[in-house]
């Protein structure tokens, strides 16, 4: 008889400052163990509550379900965040494991007929247990999650929905490290002598990247998106963002063990089957079933009446880069390779700056202090660095944050720069979630501890990691994200921060975005990095009036992208994934000088879990609602009212899931908007 391993107390018992996880602590290996018992704990939880002989109560059944699983919800958050932030090979076979065994996990919860009857009980009385509003939405999404997991099919569907969701969560994972396999395997080494014009930020960052390879004296174009879109952006050599375009859209396509295609057909037929089963009309009903849009139908109006402005303005920016190939003397077409090189040159000639010229005051330093910043003067909350406290990697740093009384409400973890262990784009997270309950270990709440991941190139020792625009702006939108997940307020952890409808979700982090361009704000924190100097007024309104520069291009990207979601997901069958994305772009018009922003092979945000799927358009949905909600800043006069800002709290960045999404726009504005201030902050409308 074989023993079982010795549990590591450090991976489920937090005891670093403030109750933070002792990272350095916990190895790759602890993971199986600690999975393995804190899965059987839960389930001891969860047959308890179901076996109950006493009558269900709100208390007895659904409070018990909100605070049943601790242990699990903690080695969870450690794992995966590891997987995706500074991953191996050990915890990338342990992923592909522990995926299925989760699914089965809560599959089982959810087809639980004795536990599913006391939920059940307690919706069909809900008007008589005297819930308040947040009570009564947690009983609901409890309700709606076990219908959903398929509660009330007979058992044969339930055994096959059980299959199906292990199935997908397997392909899920793999989708995602076949991703990072191909990002991780490809990098372009050349010499000085090819990086005639490339700015010196960018090749301090190329040589860093060089040198992580073995590649010392080289300078490595890789498929992180901090060097490869500038690479893009300022090299003159086409031949040389021909390969390396053709290498980053390739990804999850170059046929061999990482080619995703055969994953996405398999997913979609799974994702329909599913649909069917629990009596939706396809697999985006099921999932629009309570979010803001609600049907397949209003996302595609959004969509293509969106489509139809930006193909057209998208139209008008290629012919004017085919001007600037055909003045430099070149008979070629625009390709997708040469927009961003000659939009940035356009640029520099409408606007009389470049992207090189704007980034010596884009210092990442000055740009998270402009972060904590907004949050002070908006929310009153403060950041101080915890300094010497360790995170999970050796880049990660670690925040207080206070209120204006000094009570410390929030753990923040900052993880900036690419690696190799990392997967690409930039998220929030949480190993800990706001909320009042008291815990089984007699612990009254808890208090968040959030994180934010970023890609940034790392710089050469000794300088400072210099932001794009755009990646200033990524820093503010995820930490609005995080905001939405440090200001909760909320007593039920089911519904805290950014537990709400995924069209709902984007609306605190895009609408943070708004503050970075703000004047004060960029006067204050936009300095050259050698003299410190504030960034010229000339410059500031420059970058100001550029702000709907190239706005086709972006939003064709984007929407192009959405819509290829939406097609999969709206159809009954997708025998070829390729030729259904291929179709969908010719049905449009999609311009050959643009590509989709996330090609299905390596759409992560669809494939790689469920997340996203049939959801991809939700960052444009909340975009409509960023727009009009910034918009009641600037009908005051004043980027920061105060009045505002208290209603922005209190209703959107506090109350997580706790009410209806409708509802918490409404008491912030007033009233539900329409598309139009978000088109015009686009520069599509007038």
């Amino acid at each position: 008889m074989t023993s079982s391993p010795a549990l590591n107390p450090a991976v489920t018992d937090w005891n670093g400052p403030d109750g933070l996880p002792r990272f350095e602590a916990v190895s790759d290996g602890d993971f199986a163990p600690a999975f393995d018992a804190a899965l059987a704990e839960h389930e001891a939880e969860i047959d308890a509550i179901a076996a109950n002989s006493e009558a269900p109560t709100f208390a007895n059944t659904i409070i018990a379900l909100e605070i049943a699983g601790d242990r699990l919800s903690r080695v969870s958050a450690l794992f995966w965040n590891r997987a995706g932030a500074h991953t191996n090979d050990a915890i990338q076979a342990l992923e592909r494991d522990i995926a299925p065994k989760m699914s089965r996990h809560y599959s089982k919860i959810g087809m639980n007929a004795a536990l599913f009857a006391r939920i059940d009980a307690l919706w069909e009385g809900r008007e008589t247990l005297g819930l308040d509003l947040e009570a009564t939405r947690v009983l609901e999404r409890h309700w709606k999650g076990f219908v959903k997991s398929g509660a009330k099919l007979p058992k044969a569907e339930q055994e096959r929905l059980a299959a199906i969701n292990e199935t997908l969560a397997s392909l899920g994972a793999k989708f995602g490290q076949n991703v990072l396999a191909d990002e991780k395997s490809w990098a372009l080494l050349l010499d000085n002598e090819d990086l005639a014009l490339v700015p010196q930020f960018l090749k301090d960052s190329m040589a860093a990247a060089a040198r992580d390879r073995g590649a010392e004296g080289k300078y490595a174009v890789t498929l992180s998106r901090s060097i490869i879109e500038p690479f893009l952006t300022f090299s003159e050599r086409r031949d040389l963002r021909e390969q390396a375009f053709k290498a980053w859209v390739a990804r999850g396509a170059n046929g061999g063990e990482t080619d995703n295609r055969a994953i996405i057909r398999e997913t979609l037929a799974l994702r329909a089957e599913k649909a069917t089963l629990l009596g939706y009309q396809n697999y985006a009903a099921l999932k629009l079933d309570n979010t803001m849009a609600k049907t397949p139908e209003a996302v595609n109006g959004l969509l293509t009446q969106v489509w139809e402005k930006a193909v057209v303005r998208a139209r008008e920016e290629e012919a004017d880069l085919a001007e600037l190939i055909a003045a430099e003397g070149r008979n070629h077409p625009v390709m997708p390779w040469d927009w961003r090189h000659y939009a940035e040159k356009l640029r520099a000639q409408k606007f009389n700056f470049s992207e090189s010229e704007l980034k010596p005051y884009l210092q990442l330093e000055k740009i998270i202090d402009a972060c904590f910043d907004v949050a002070r003067r908006l929310f009153g909350i403060t950041a101080t660095e915890k300094k010497g406290v360790k995170g999970y990697h050796p880049d990660v740093r670690v925040f207080d944050i206070r209120d204006t009384d000094g009570k410390l409400v929030a753990l923040f973890l900052g993880d900036y720069f690419a690696r190799a262990s990392k997967r690409s784009g930039a998220w929030m997270s949480s190993f800990q979630s706001q909320h009042r309950l008291t815990l089984k270990n007699g612990a009254k709440g808890e208090l968040p501890i959030i994180y934010n991941v970023c890609n940034f190139a790392k710089p050469a020792d000794g300088k400072p990691a210099l932001l794009s625009l755009d990646d200033a702006r990524t820093l503010f939108h995820e930490f609005g994200h995080a905001l939405h997940g440090m200001l909760s307020n909320v007593t039920y952890p089911s519904v805290s921060g950014t537990s709400v409808s995924r069209d709902f979700v984007e609306l605190p982090s895009q609408l943070y975005e708004h503050w970075l361009t703000v004047p004060a704000i960029l006067k204050t924190y936009a300095v050259h990095e050698a003299t410190g100097e504030p960034m010229p007024q000339d410059l500031l309104d420059k970058v100001l009036s550029a702000r709907t520069f190239n706005a086709g291009f972006n939003t064709v990207e984007f929407t192009s992208s959405a819509l290829v979601d939406m097609a999969f997901h709206t159809r009954a069958a997708v025998e070829d994934p390729m030729a259904v994305q291929a179709e969908v772009l010719e049905k449009i018009g999609m311009p050959a000088s643009i590509v989709l922003r996330h090609a299905t092979p390596h759409f992560q945000h669809v494939f790689s879990g469920d997340g996203y799927s049939a959801g991809y358009y939700s960052y444009m949905w909340s975009e409509v609602l960023d727009a009009d909600a910034f918009a009641a800043f600037e009908e005051t006069g004043d980027a920061f009212d105060a009045e505002m800002a208290g209603k922005l709290k209190d209703n959107i960045y506090s109350v997580g899931g706790a009410i209806d999404p409708e509802d918490a726009y409404r008491a912030f504005r007033g009233k539900l908007p329409s598309p139009e201030a978000m088109l015009r902050k686009k520069g599509l409308a007038a």
